[in-house]
This record gives C-alpha cells, structure tokens and sequence, in this order.
C-alpha cells in the first residue's frame, strides 16, 4: 500500500540531526554534543504551576487560540522583552511549540510554485514543510558573510515567485544573529512587496552581545513571528510556542491551527502563564552559564587552528572541517570512532552546511571540557 501514499511525504526525510544522533546512539562512552536541549531543568515554580493546575482540574479544552490570561500575559512579555505590540485577543496563538507554529504558518501562506528563502546552512526544520505545501525552498547563500543574510545578499534572491523570507535569528547551527541596522536595511528592501516574513525568534532570549531586535519593529504588516519557552525557560517537553501576527493574517492561521491540534495542552499553558510572569527573567541565569561555556569553547576551538565565527547568541558553534576531511558525514563518523565525541554533520543544514560541523554547547562544563579534549586529540 505504499504507493498510494502523498509522494511529497515520500520525497522529503528524518532531519539529519536526528538521523546522526540515531546513527550512533548505540556507540557506548560517547559524548554526544548533538541536540540542542537546553541541560537546566525547567524552573520549580513552573513545574509548581503545572501541578496545581492538575489539581485544579485545568485539564480541558482552551480557547483555540490559547487561554485569555495566558495571550495578555504573552503581549505583556513580548512587549516589555522586545518592544512588540499585539493584541492579545485576535494577534496571538499559543501552539504547540515553535515546530507547530512554523507548520501552520507556511500552510496559511505558501500556495504550490511559490518560493521561500532561508537563509544557508540552516536548521532543517523548514525545508520539508515548504516542500510539502507544493512551494520550493531557496537557500541563500550566507557562508561568505558570517552567516548573515544581508540585504545585498537576499536581492539575489528575490523573484515574482518570492512568497516569503525565513529570518531564524539567532541561528541554528550558527549562533549568528543580525543587528537592528542589518534588520532594518533588509526591511526597507522588502518594504511594500508582496512577501512574508518568517521571523523565527526562539532563540531570542539567548542574545549574547547586543539586544536582541525584530524586523516586526519595521515591517509589522509583513512578519509573522514565532517565539517560545523552550529555549528561553528550558520547557522542550511542554512544548509551548507563540505566533504573533496582524490580525487579518492571524485570523487564517488560527483556522489550520484549530484543525491541526485544537489548542495547545491546557496543563502546559498555566506553566507557560507561570514562565511570562514570575519566570520573567528566568533565562538571564541560563545565559550567564551559556556565556561561560561559548567563551571556553572558542578559546579551545580557536587553539584547535579551526576555522570558525563566534556566536552571538543561541548555544551553537558551526565549525569548519579540518584539512584532510572532503565529507561533512565522514569527519563526523570518525570523530565518533575514533574519538568518541558525536557531533552533527554541517550538511544535516542544507547543501550549504557541507564542509562544516555543528557543536551544541547546552551541555555542562564538565562534559564540554572532556569533549574539547577529545577533539584537540583526534586532530593532532
């Protein structure tokens, strides 16, 4: 009966982080520096949320859109954090994680034969959505700018078929984020045209050496933003994301989200309610120990003699291969070999990713420095 399946399900595959961590699970004494899973456990007086909500018997249906107090307390957060103003009653969803979030979105927007820009190597999780609306993804080359997607670079892109633009700042694998003035600058390019933007900001609170901006502070009518609690308050299992847009765009997501999940898990939404009020500064230890570790990794990357661009943000280094590796694939299954460090391969990012590794540095010292020190002796 496989033949009868949707061949664009066919055509697209497992994420290639998921397939290497998969792929050497088995290996025992391995330090896996793959998956970026935040290490700290999620804040007590939000596990302390969760469970009176139980008690309290919150375990029903919400409102589609995510339970009212819930959505103002996310318009309080988003504009207090980033000077973003949406109206809790018709601008935001509650999802069921960013990863949700992102499917919706490109569902309500992107119709067959219209082109999606993301910006290369990055994270993996668009590409098969797109493909599966029928629209195609184009990846912009960014290897050559530090990762950034630059206005100069995007007009390259830009066709009559442009239907939107991902901005995933900061990065996954990269760590890189854009300045207001280099946001800004692709706003005014873009100004007016007939293309959204995806401003995909999970990692918004993790922003290391400047503050961190949206381009909906320029272009509101154009971006829809996703956001989330699983980076910034170590909530990956509650799976609790955020979608900010006008409301005349919102309206129609709201209508495949309803069709999709109904509404995200009640439980999970009075924690989430305890993480954007009394968990308001929750991340600002989280970062801290996050600084503390990028700073140790590069310095021993940067002894290494290999090539890579310091992160701003998020907990991610994206390296380049070392001299005698031609395959992303390879370097990375020898590393585990022979070094018993798994990392994943850059080409798990898209074609632009090949030639690189991704480290994850959400992981304790003690574990970064073992493994630091097992790369520097694979590579001597």
């Amino acid at each position: 009966m496989e033949h009868l399946l949707n061949p664009r399900v066919k055509d697209i595959e497992i994420s290639g982080i998921r397939k290497f961590y998969n792929m050497v699970a088995h290996i025992e004494d391995v330090i896996s520096l793959t998956i970026g899973q935040p290490d700290f456990p999620t804040p007590d007086h939000i596990k302390i949320a969760a469970k009176r909500a139980i008690d309290e018997n919150f375990t029903v249906y919400t409102h589609n859109a995510g339970f009212i107090e819930l959505r103002e307390a996310a318009s309080r957060y988003f504009s207090k954090k980033y000077r973003l103003s949406y109206n809790a009653g018709d601008e935001i969803i509650v999802t069921a994680g960013a990863s949700e979030a992102i499917d919706i979105i490109f569902r309500t927007i992107l119709t067959a034969d219209a082109e999606v820009i993301l910006p290369g190597p990055v994270y993996p999780g668009y590409e098969p959505i797109i493909k599966l609306c029928g629209a195609k993804p184009v990846f912009a080359d960014t290897t050559g700018s530090g990762f950034k997607l630059t206005a100069d670079i995007l007009k390259r892109y830009i066709t009559e078929k442009t239907r939107c633009i991902v901005l995933p700042y900061p990065s996954n694998p990269t760590g890189v984020t854009l300045s207001a003035e280099e946001l800004k600058a692709i706003a005014e390019l873009i100004k007016d045209k007939d293309i959204f933007v995806l401003a995909d900001e999970i990692y918004s609170e993790l922003v290391y050496d400047q503050k961190h901006t949206s381009i909906a502070s320029y272009i509101r009518e154009q971006t829809i933003v996703i956001n989330g609690l699983s980076k910034s308050h170590s909530m990956t299992g509650w799976r609790i994301g955020f979608i900010l847009a006008p409301a005349a765009i919102c309206k129609h997501i709201l209508k495949v989200h309803q069709y999709n999940v109904t509404c995200a898990a009640s439980v999970s939404q009075k924690a989430a309610l305890a993480a954007l009020t009394t968990g308001f500064d929750d991340a600002i230890g989280m970062k801290e120990e996050y600084i503390k570790r990028r700073e140790y990794v590069f310095q021993r990357l940067t002894e290494m003699n290999v090539q890579v661009v310091k992160p701003d943000g998020a907990f991610y280094f994206f390296v380049k291969l070392p001299d005698g590796f031609n395959s992303s694939l390879q370097f990375c299954l020898e590393l585990v070999e022979k070094a018993k460090v798994a990392v994943v391969p850059g080409d798990a990012f898209s074609p632009l990713g090949e030639g690189y590794f991704r480290i994850s540095y959400a992981y304790s010292m003690d574990t970064l420095k073992t493994a630091m020190d097992r790369i520097e002796a694979f590579l001597v």
